[in-house]
C-alpha cells in the first residue's frame, strides 16, 4: 500500500519539499480514514491492543516520571519570584497547578511521547515493510493493517491520556519540592491551594485533548512506518520524520485545541 509519490525529476528541490508535505497531509487523511473504516470491523484483536498499551504505558514510565518531575520543580521555581514581586506568593500553588493540567503537563508529555513512541513505532513497521514481512502477511490472508496499524492506534490513543494523569501528579510532586526549597508551605497548604484553584473545567479540556495527541502520534508513526521504502536507509527516514512531523502536528491540533476547549469550558 503506497499513498504518496513524489518522484518525479524535473521538480526543483523546493517544489519537491512542498510535493512532499501536500503528499504527506493528504496520506494521514487516507490513512486516518482507513483506520476509522476498519476499527469496527472483526476481529478486534484486543490481545495486540492490551500487548501495545502494556509495551507503550511501562516503557515510556521513567522518561515522562523525570520530565513530569523536573517540569513541576522547574515551574514553580520560576513562578515563585515573579509573584513574590507582587506579594501574590499564597497564589503559587494555584497558579502552578492550572499551568500544568491545562497545557504543559498534556503537551510536554505528548511531545515526549511522540519522540520516544513514534519513531519506534515507524523503525518497527518500516523493517517489516522493506524485509516483506507485510506482504507475507497479506499472503498469509492476515490483514496487515488491522493487526499492525489499527492496533497501535488505538492504544496510543488511549494509552496518553493515562500517561498524561500520571505526568501530572508527578508535577505536583516537584512543584512541592520546589515551594520546600524557596519557602516554608506545609503539605497540607500547598494540595489544598491546588484542589481550590483546579476546577473541572482545568481539568477536562487538558486531559481530553490528550485523546488527540494520542492518535497524532499513532498515526503518524504507523503510516511513515507502513509506507517505507528505500531499505535500510527508508527505514531511518521513517523514523526521523515520524518524529518530527508528530510534533509539530501537536503543536498545531494544540492551538485549535486551545481555542475550543476554551470556549466549551471557560475559565470564569
Amino acid at each position: 500500500m503506497k499513498f504518496a509519490d513524489s518522484s518525479n525529476p524535473e521538480l526543483t528541490k523546493f517544489e519537491k519539499k512542498v510535493n512532499e508535505f501536500f503528499e504527506t497531509i493528504s496520506g494521514l487523511s487516507l490513512f486516518s480514514i482507513l483506520f476509522l473504516k476498519n476499527i469496527f470491523k472483526p476481529p478486534y484483536e484486543i490481545e495486540q491492543i492490551r500487548k501495545h498499551m502494556d509495551e507503550l504505558g511501562i516503557k515510556t514510565l521513567p522518561i515522562v516520571s523525570v520530565t513530569g518531575f523536573i517540569i513541576g520543580l522547574v515551574l514553580t521555581m520560576q513562578t515563585q519570584p515573579v509573584l513574590a514581586r507582587f506579594g501574590a506568593e499564597a497564589f503559587l500553588p494555584g497558579s502552578v497547578g492550572i499551568s500544568i493540567v491545562r497545557e504543559l503537563g498534556p503537551v510536554i508529555t505528548a511531545l515526549i511521547f511522540a519522540g520516544r513512541v513514534s519513531s519506534g513505532i515507524g523503525a518497527e513497521l518500516g523493517s517489516m515493510r522493506v524485509t516483506e514481512q507485510i506482504d507475507a502477511m497479506e499472503v498469509s490472508a492476515i490483514n496487515p493493517f488491522k493487526y499492525l496499524v489499527v492496533t497501535r492506534i488505538f492504544a496510543c490513543t488511549f494509552i496518553l491520556p493515562l500517561l498524561t494523569v500520571y505526568v501530572i501528579f508527578i508535577a505536583f510532586l516537584g512543584g512541592y519540592i520546589a515551594v520546600v526549597l524557596v519557602q516554608n508551605m506545609s503539605i497540607e497548604y500547598y494540595t489544598g491551594a491546588i484542589v481550590r484553584a483546579v476546577q473541572f473545567g482545568d481539568a477536562i479540556p487538558g486531559i481530553s485533548k490528550t485523546f488527540v495527541f494520542g492518535f497524532i502520534v499513532g498515526v503518524v508513526g504507523t503510516y511513515k512506518g507502513y509506507t517505507a521504502t528505500n531499505g535500510t536507509e527508508g527505514v531511518g527516514r521513517a523514523s526521523t520524520t515520524s518524529v518530527v512531523i508528530s510534533s509539530l502536528l501537536i503543536l498545531l491540533f494544540d492551538m485549535v485545541l486551545v481555542k475550543i476547549t476554551l470556549w466549551l469550558w471557560p475559565t470564569v
